[in-house]
Order: structure tokens, then sequence, then C-alpha cells
């Protein structure tokens, strides 16, 4: 079954709205954006999460100490790493936590794809490439890298996803789950409408889903 993730999460009113149409996934990014959490703004709204729905932390190049602190605190989840976190981050993070680890890869060309099986994570999430930027560009990525290709774990598919194109981003991907943030967003904050409507257009629309 298809799982979906809201990332992006900051307010009461956006526990409120997920609490009500269950994604399976939210995201709390703690990495500068206009959509960063602090720890103690996170465990507030993890506190107000049912518990049904896991909590994803997004990082990009934060410290192992810190991301351990937050697993140990049960703040999160799961964990996202969404910058340059090589192999051996990777590993070194892996033998400190038992929370699955999800890898954000960057869709650039057909190296992106290759040499997958040495990260020490549980899944990838493939992401749109704009150079300089760590995800959240809200363009659609180059999804059809993806096509026919064997990927040696389970898969996120996020970028520029909104409830108008999600079934034709799946249409020939295997995906574990999509990941949407900016998509379901009016003026920058999470819009209960567009929400339900991502949800409703992949769980009608996915040759995976149900």
């Amino acid at each position: 079954m298809l799982k979906v993730k809201i990332c992006g999460l900051r307010r009461i009113e956006d526990i409120k709205i997920v609490n009500e149409l269950l994604p399976d996934y939210i995201g709390f990014v703690f990495t500068p954006s206009s959509r960063q959490v602090t720890v103690q703004e996170a465990k507030v709204l993890k506190n107000l999460l049912r518990p049904e729905i896991k909590a994803v932390g997004v990082f990009v190049n934060t410290s192992v100490e810190e991301i351990v602190s937050l697993v140990n605190d049960k703040v999160i989840d799961l964990v996202q790493l969404h910058g340059d976190e090589d192999v051996f981050y990777c590993q070194t993070l892996r033998e400190k936590i038992k929370v699955p680890i999800i890898k954000a890869i960057p869709l650039k060309d057909e190296q992106t794809l290759e040499n997958l099986a040495v990260f020490a994570c549980d899944y990838f999430l493939f992401d749109t490439y704009v150079a300089g930027k760590y995800g959240g560009s809200g363009q659609v990525g180059n999804i059809s890298l993806l096509e026919g290709k064997k990927i040696p774990k389970p898969y996120f598919l996020a970028g520029g996803l909104t409830a108008q194109n999600v079934s034709e981003a799946l249409a020939h991907v295997e995906a574990f789950a999509v990941d949407v943030s900016g998509g379901v967003e009016v003026d920058g904050y999470k819009d209960r409408d567009k929400i339900a409507d991502f949800l409703q257009a992949v769980r009608v629309g996915s040759k995976y889903y149900g």
C-alpha cells in the first residue's frame, strides 16, 4: 500500500488537520527553512499527534548526537537525512539508533542511482536536484531516471508533487511512499483542503494504493 508523508508541519493547526485526515507520516524540519521547528516546538506538536501517524525528523548535515537525542526523547519516529551525509555518517548513525533511516538522494543523473546499496539506511527519498539546495524547491524532478530501475531499498518520491500531478508521477515508478510539502500549502501554510485533495488523489489514482 502506497504511503503518504506530509512534511514541514509547524503549527498546532497543522497537527489538527493531519489527525483528522490521517496520512502515514508527517515531517518536522530541523534545518534552516521557512518550515523549521525548534526541538521544543516539535515536542509539543508530537505530543498532540495521533500515535498511528509517524513523525519524521528532517536533517541537513546535523550532528549525530543531536539526532540521537531527538530519537531517544521520542520526539521523532524516523530520521530523514537530506544533506551531504556520506556512507560513514549513515553507518555511524545506524549503530546508535534503532528507528528507520531515510536517506535523501537528488535525482541529478544516471550516476545518482549507482552504488545505493552501500548506505546503511532503510529507505531512500528521491527529490528534485537543484544546485545549491537541499530540497524544498517545489520543482518536479527527473522522475524518468527511476523508470525500470531496481532500487535496493523502498523509496519515497518527492519534489513538486501536488494533487494534480501525483498520479502521473507515480504512473511509471514503484515508490513506497510520496512526500509533499509546498504542494499542500496556501501562502506558506498547510491547507486542509489541499491535504485532503492530495490524499484523495493518491488513494484513488495510484495503482499501488489499497
